[in-house]
């Protein structure tokens, strides 16, 4: 699993927020102080406060189960924006994680096929039992 060190410098070195709304960023720096917030682009808001959540499998492993569960739910009912948005947060958790699952490239009926790759190998709620997330049956107009 990565540092916090390790992800300060990989954004350093540009790796970047891959949804629109900074979404995935906005759920990693949960896990740091707000002194590191400008190297993603935050700040905290003006009055606000904030505590680091510790950077341990665990932690990340929950809001991991959190985040499939709601791009299950985004997918399932096929809003498209916001299951793209959470398929990148998803894969951004993989790469926290050093998890193979990273490199993940099937974005089918919403990324319905990684939420169910992710919930199998980390023990999470696949919601959409047997099938394999690629059935036209959960497409727009089906």
């Amino acid at each position: 699993m990565k540092t916090r060190e390790r992800i300060l410098e990989a954004v350093k070195n540009g790796k970047e927020s891959q949804c629109l709304d900074g979404r995935d960023f906005s759920r990693i720096i949960e896990f740091f102080p707000v002194e590191d917030w400008q190297t993603f682009g935050f700040s905290l808001k003006d009055g606000g406060e904030h505590k680091a959540i510790d950077l341990t499998k665990e932690n990340v492993l929950e809001q991991l189960k959190r985040d499939v569960e709601f791009g299950f739910e985004k997918a399932l009912n096929q809003r498209s924006i916001s299951a793209s948005f959470m398929y990148e947060v998803v894969k951004m958790w993989m790469w926290v994680l050093d998890d193979d699952l990273e490199s993940f490239n099937r974005y089918a009926q919403y990324g319905l096929p990684l939420f169910k790759a992710v919930a199998i190998k980390h023990g999470f709620e696949n919601q959409i039992g047997e099938d394999t997330g690629d059935e036209r049956k959960y497409a727009s107009g089906a």
